[in-house]
């Protein structure tokens, strides 16, 4: 084998997933096409679930200081994070290409084989493992791996040679992208829908702006390259007014709204991450985010399968749990679609819609949505509200010093955290040891009541911080827990 694993592309969701598989032991080949990276961004932010995870792995101050915000909105209609509690808060103004320089050197760090200049050309998926033909410097070549996985984007190769289905609608509407320099425009972070279209503007920093456009009807065109800067000019003047044609572009790009998801993320030993198994119109920047999290979803899984500590099956969960997020996802980036880019016609349900975002349980569905953090997995039955969910970080007391359940989570390992200092509990769980932290501890919060983890003396977390059992309030016992996600115990 020339690697356990090899990733395709190099963008947020292979960065991480590398990171992942590497953090959980696993020798990693990442490939991408590109001998450097761009420069252009896609994504301007991350989501409070991703801000959360990059937390969780200690990589948040890497940023730097970081501009948040606890507004966003839900197709155009705006939205306040702080309905959620907890402080949770999204990072602002952070290009994408600075999200993939952080990432990229983690994984080096970490001793990911990064090879760029390297393209995907084809493979053969044997059943023992998969052959991957590259074009490279020198020239094509085969290389052998266990586990193959594409995140290679919307048209990803992967994807295609693999033989994946990759149903939906096609793009109805063309929109731009332009960051641009030498004009100053007030921010609209908030999707601004006008009469004839919607326009955002950001700032980058550095003098640069980011203008996002999108007019009613405009159909998709068959481009070989970026849209000319003077279109976008125009189409921005027509729908605003103002005049920016003498801006100097740094980046410009075109996009569509799209819509379609793999019907599985797992074909034998190829899966699929991030935009290579779903693409969607942008709104919100859900697209990056959702990639990463798919990475942090299929990472720890696939590293335990390799180790032979979990059976193959547990790679299922991989396709059961994150393709009915991505499905949801598409859902929701449609009917955004629908509210940013519909006519007159669909006043009455922006409208009705905007009432109803007014309501406090309405508004916290929207925006939990938004923020990525309703997402709940089958975990087995219970009546605990947390069982499912990501536990939002608690702070607490370890072997006499302050800590908290995000950086008990930075190893990326499961964690076992015993609140009542429990002896028999610590036993039960002794057999899991190798793959799971034991964590005796006191919770700060102990005399806040609303505290997360009120009233619970225990609480299995998965790698990626869903809460995976508790007590009380569980229906099944731990050790049943501990073999469901962990595999046997020795």
């Amino acid at each position: 084998m020339d690697a356990s694993v090899i990733v395709v592309g190099a963008g947020p969701a292979g960065l991480m997933l590398a990171g992942e598989l590497r953090l959980a032991g696993t020798d990693v080949m990442l490939l991408e096409r590109l001998p450097r990276r761009t420069g252009e961004s896609r994504g301007i932010g991350f989501t409070p679930r991703t801000r959360e995870v990059f937390y969780q792995r200690g990589l948040l101050s890497r940023f730097g200081e970081l501009e948040t915000s606890g507004q966003g909105h839900f197709g155009g209609i705006p939205l306040d994070f702080a309905v959620l509690g907890g402080g949770d808060l999204a990072a602002r103004s952070v290009p994408q290409s600075a999200t993939e320089a952080v990432l990229e050197t983690w994984v080096r760090e970490l001793g990911v084989d990064v090879r760029r200049d390297h393209e995907f050309v084809g493979l053969t998926d044997d059943g023992d493992g998969v052959d991957v033909q590259v074009r490279g410097p020198a020239g094509e070549s085969v290389l052998r791996t266990r586990y193959l996985i594409g995140c290679d984007g919307g048209r990803s190769a992967v994807r295609k040679a693999a033989g994946f289905d990759f149903p939906g609608t096609e793009a109805t509407t063309e929109l731009f992208l332009a960051d641009i320099r030498g004009v100053e425009l007030e921010p609209r972070m908030v999707a601004d829908r006008v009469t004839d279209g919607m326009v955002m503007v950001g700032r980058l920093g550095d003098g640069i702006h980011r203008v996002i456009v999108g007019e009613r009807g405009a159909p998709p065109r068959r481009r070989n390259g970026p849209p000319p800067f003077a279109e976008v000019a125009d189409t921005w003047k027509r729908l605003t007014g103002i005049d920016i044609s003498t801006a100097e572009p740094v980046w410009v790009s075109a996009f569509g709204d799209a819509t379609r998801q793999a019907t599985e993320y797992r074909r034998g030993r190829v899966l699929l991450a991030g935009d290579s198994a779903h693409i969607h119109l942008p709104a919100g920047g859900q697209g990056m985010n959702t990639g990463i999290q798919d990475s942090v979803n299929l990472g720890w899984k696939l590293a335990a399968v390799l180790r032979g500590t979990a059976p193959p099956a547990l790679l299922d969960t991989y396709h059961s749990e994150r393709h009915e997020v991505g499905r949801r996802l598409l859902a929701n980036t449609r009917a955004q679609s629908l509210l940013l880019l519909g006519g007159e016609e669909v006043q009455p349900l922006r409208e009705t819609l905007a009432e109803l975002a007014r309501y406090d349980q309405a508004a916290r569905h929207l925006a939990a949505k938004a923020a990525g953090l309703d997402i709940r997995y089958d975990v087995g039955g219970g009546t605990h509200p947390l069982l499912g969910l990501r536990l939002p970080r608690v702070d607490l007391h370890h072997r006499g010093r302050p800590t908290s359940t995000a950086e008990l989570l930075r190893p990326g390992r499961g964690v076992l955290l015993d609140l009542d200092d429990s002896t028999a509990l610590r036993n039960r769980a002794e057999p899991w040891r190798d793959r799971v932290d034991l964590v005796t501890a006191e919770a700060r919060e102990a005399a806040t009541p609303a505290g997360p983890l009120d009233g619970a003396y225990a609480v299995l977390l998965r790698p990626d911080g869903h809460v995976a059992w508790i007590a009380p309030g569980s229906h099944h016992d731990l050790p049943m827990a501990l073999e469901r996600w962990f595999g046997p115990g020795r």
